[in-house]
């Protein structure tokens, strides 16, 4: 692919506004209003959240996806139009086509025309069964365990498309655009897909704007690393930043990173000007090294990236070059994120004060827990920790200091029984009077009994996924 309209292009500007499900919801906007780029992609997903997605299309079949997504573009969609920017976004979560039709319904109300693609195909919860009678056997990727053990307690099963069908997506936009010979921001462009790798988000529109080829590795390496340092949001412009953070700059308004790409792989990050945060070698090599595991063999549905020849070099104030990606052919197989229900849990808190907080809390813990054993409830699994010394740490926080001022109590238990989740949630209120004293804060009122979704990471061939992928336009 190497259209004509695009010959003349030397570098993509790609946005990031979102990191997770729940990020700044102003990024966005930040990120159009703030200059120019021409993509924004927007990063909900992670495994957690296909489980919670899932059980929100259980209660209501027309949810299932990043709701707050549908009012943010409703809001964005004038300035996207005019400024010629396309939304790239996984938002659609376990209900891509829900979603797509939602953000169709708010472009209308937003009186902007746009075109929405819909990616589809990730969703094979609904063919687990014919897939492993078939001989495949979806084992946990850490145990080695087969689905089969579990298969009626699934929940949700998500393939991690790669890069491909949403270059399709973005070609057939422009397609449109072309045969109706509308200029190039007349009309607002929206890719709306379920699971969608990260960094595969970014990949696509470098891959769409250059005509790279599926095949050049290690473009497509670069164009991994770009994503990478994009998904998490402004974890790569000083937030969540380790070196130095007390003096990252005005991180009420931080800016959220952009990556400028040119057609041999080259990378800038960097940020508008103007806006909070900073960006320089150390942000981004922090975000470089989050969650990759083997850098020489980064794996990812477009290509095995390797990390390893990376050269990070300042170019001006905000400004990270990244050069030096290497890649290799792609992985044979797709990663699968299993959701299995698992049983119930339910955590509850208590504070206490000075003097000998902590005591009066490990009392209070033991004494909950034989109340617990003499109701014979059997749990799965119990869990006391003191919010203020040990929670982060645990065993290694060592024993408190005698003079520690206050310590919150948080009591956790596990279960296959609600039953049993829900008689414990009604034990904590009691430790008040019946308990050790100086009880200060019984927060939140009664423990909330959840399910519990366990994630089941598993491999599964190309050629039992990639037939079933769709894209889909629709013209607002």
């Amino acid at each position: 692919m190497n259209p004509s309209h695009k010959e003349l292009r030397r570098v993509v500007r790609v946005a990031n506004g979102q990191g997770f499900w729940g990020d700044d919801r102003e990024a966005p906007v930040r990120q159009i209003e703030g200059g120019a780029i021409d993509y924004l992609t927007l990063d909900y997903l992670a495994e957690v959240t296909m489980s919670i997605m899932r059980r929100m299309k259980d209660r209501n079949p027309d949810t299932g996806y990043a709701t707050d997504f549908v009012p943010l573009m409703e809001r964005i969609f004038p300035e996207c139009a005019s400024r010629g920017v396309t939304v790239i976004a996984n938002a659609g979560g376990v209900n891509p086509a829900g979603c797509a039709r939602a953000v169709a319904d708010a472009a209308a109300r937003a009186g902007t025309r746009a075109r929405v693609a819909l990616v589809r195909g990730d969703d094979i919860a609904d063919r687990l069964e014919e897939i492993t009678s078939s001989g495949h056997t979806l084992s946990h990727m850490e145990n080695g365990e087969p689905l089969t053990t579990v298969l009626d307690r699934v929940r949700c099963a998500n393939v991690y498309l790669g890069a491909a069908p949403v270059v399709e997506a973005l070609a057939r936009l422009d397609a449109q655009r072309d045969a109706s010979r509308e200029g190039a921001a007349s009309k607002a462009k929206v890719v709306v897909t379920g699971r969608v790798a990260d960094a595969s988000l970014t990949v696509a529109p470098l891959v769409h704007e250059f005509g790279w080829s599926m095949r050049r590795f290690d473009l497509l390496g670069a164009a991994t690393v770009a994503g990478h340092v994009l998904e998490c949001g402004a974890q790569s412009t000083g937030g969540n930043c380790m070196h130095t953070w007390w003096e990252i700059p005005d991180l009420a308004a931080v800016g959220f990173p952009i990556v400028e790409a040119g057609a041999d792989g080259g990378i800038t990050v960097t940020k508008h000007v103007g806006s909070g945060g900073r960006v320089d070698r150390a942000t981004v090599t922090e975000q470089i090294l989050y969650e990759i595991g083997d850098p020489a063999a980064y794996a990812t549905p477009d290509v095995i990236a390797d990390f390893t020849g990376l050269s990070l070099e300042s170019d001006g104030p905000d400004r990270v070059r990244v050069r030096g990606a290497g890649g290799r052919p792609r992985p044979e197989r797709l990663k699968v994120s299993i959701g299995v229900a698992s049983g119930w849990r339910a955590t509850g808190t208590m504070t206490y004060a000075w003097p000998d907080a902590a005591l009066k809390a490990r009392a209070a813990a033991r004494l909950l827990g034989r109340r617990l054993d003499r109701l014979g409830l059997g749990f799965n699994e119990t869990r006391a920790e003191l919010v203020g010394w040990d929670s982060a740490l645990g065993p290694l926080a060592g024993p408190p200091p005698p003079d520690l001022p206050e310590v919150e109590l948080r009591f956790g238990v596990r279960s296959e029984s609600r039953a049993a989740v829900e008689r414990f949630s009604r034990e904590i209120a009691p430790l008040v009077l019946t308990g050790p004293p100086s009880a200060t804060g019984y927060l939140g009122g009664r423990p909330r009994v959840q399910e519990v979704i366990a994630f089941w990471p598993a491999l599964i061939d190309r050629d039992m996924v990639e037939p079933f992928v769709t894209v889909d336009v629709v013209e607002v």
